[in-house]
């Protein structure tokens, strides 16, 4: 017998959970979100929370604690494999924005979030433990059931009003509606990781090396001040072709030993990539993995939010941007609506062509299409004038596309 009763239910504590529950609290509509974890801990590597997303942090009032407890770029660079300067632009305030661009641990970012819900919600609306297994819905509600993750034992069912699944690209919920669907994959390997390093270009640059076709690696930091000695804290992601092995298993720890070889040329004045390596303190692998688009997040009370709903290749950071947009729009829908079932469709209707979007950006025309672009121009070799072959106007024409796509251009955010 179903006796635990919500209006709304929130599957999943992440960034999309978190920011959804805070923002239906604002707006004085109650929720209660069932996370799959045991216990919070500050697990994962760096992340980057680009101005648009900073705007929807700060109007949830974690602006601050947010920005304080990062690294805030001033700019973006990228250079071919041989340390050479493509190009590059200022970035969040320093570009003019009235939001910073952040680089933070994901860990400190979330533990941020969950401290906030704790307070706003109560720690008895933040269920620990518990995975979903599946849904039922009638006319009136949703039946959710799930186990407990830490001893696999069922647990008590939920019945909720609406089901908001923000439980990430392994989502339970979106199996059940399309269980057939598989990861899409196409051949590229990811090592993410953080490393203790100098600061490199005056501490304060977003840097992208190389083309993926050949082997690239994105540094950015995220902690300053890390030790005695002003090492910072150092988010380092790289991709690089897996060269007809089979896709790698989820989430596993890396070897410096499987990535050393790409990347042991990568010797600059400016940063020591393989020093920087050597020094890594948490190394994963995974393989690159989105999903394809579909054209239906909404199923009668349940909908699809942030990851479950559209998960994307870790490029251009903006993964978490768009769940906090859906959050956003999703919170504001339910408080207007007196149906919350037209809410979600609503939602659907105004969120899925953006994010979607978004998805085939980052397979096609991601930001580093720019590392791309020249090396298809120029060879896989150094340059004595890049000019000859792409002016920097038309470089920085393709990081300007992106950002009206993802939807932080300067304009964008300033109509907004």
């Amino acid at each position: 017998m179903t006796r635990n009763v919500t209006d709304i239910a929130i599957v999943g504590g992440g960034i999309a959970g978190l920011a959804l529950a805070l923002g239906l609290k604002q707006r004085g509509i109650a929720s209660r979100v069932f996370e799959v974890a045991p216990e919070i801990k500050p697990l994962g590597v760096g992340i980057t929370i680009l101005p648009h997303a900073m705007r929807e942090l700060s109007a949830l009032g974690l602006g601050e604690a947010v920005a304080a407890a990062g690294v805030e770029n001033a700019e973006s660079a990228f250079f071919n494999r041989f340390g050479q300067l493509i190009y590059k632009e200022k970035r969040g305030r320093a570009a003019g924005y009235a939001y910073p661009e952040v680089g933070i641990h994901r860990g400190r970012l979330h533990a941020i979030m969950w401290d906030a819900a704790v307070r706003e919600l109560g720690g008895e609306n933040l269920v620990l433990n518990r995975r979903c297994i599946g849904l039922e819905q009638d006319s009136d509600a949703v039946t959710l059931h799930f186990q407990e993750t830490a001893t696999g034992e069922a647990s008590e069912p939920v019945r909720a009003r609406i089901v908001l699944a923000c439980d990430g690209v392994n989502s339970a919920v979106r199996k059940q509606f399309y269980p057939d669907e598989e990861l899409a994959f196409e051949g590229i390997n990811t090592w993410r990781g953080v490393a203790r390093g100098r600061p490199m270009l005056g501490g304060h640059t977003y840097v992208r090396i190389g083309s993926i076709k050949t082997g690239k690696i994105v540094l950015y930091p995220i902690v300053d001040n890390y030790d005695a000695a002003g090492n910072q804290l150092i988010n380092f992601t790289s991709e690089a072709p897996l060269s007809g092995r089979p896709k790698n298993d989820w989430n596993k720890p890396g070897k410096l030993e499987d990535m050393w070889p790409i990347y042991e040329s990568f010797r600059f004045d400016w940063v020591d990539v393989p020093e920087l390596l050597t020094n890594y303190e948490v190394l994963l692998e995974y393989p690159m993995v989105d999903r394809d688009p579909v054209d239906r997040w909404t199923f009668g009370r349940a909908a699809l939010v942030g990851d479950a709903a559209h998960p994307m290749y870790p490029r251009g950071s903006n993964g978490a941007a768009q769940a906090l947009l859906d959050a956003h729009t999703l919170a504001d829908l339910l408080a207007a609506a007196k149906d919350p079932v037209a809410a979600l469709t609503e939602y659907e209707r105004l969120r899925l062509p953006l994010a979607n979007k978004v998805v085939q950006t980052n397979r096609k025309t991601p930001p580093d299409f720019i590392n791309i672009k020249v090396e298809e121009l120029v060879g896989d070799r150094p340059f004595d004038n890049l000019d000859r072959y792409i002016s920097q106007d038309e470089l920085r024409a393709l990081s300007d596309n992106y950002k009206r796509i993802a939807g932080f251009s300067p304009q964008d955010l300033a109509a907004k």
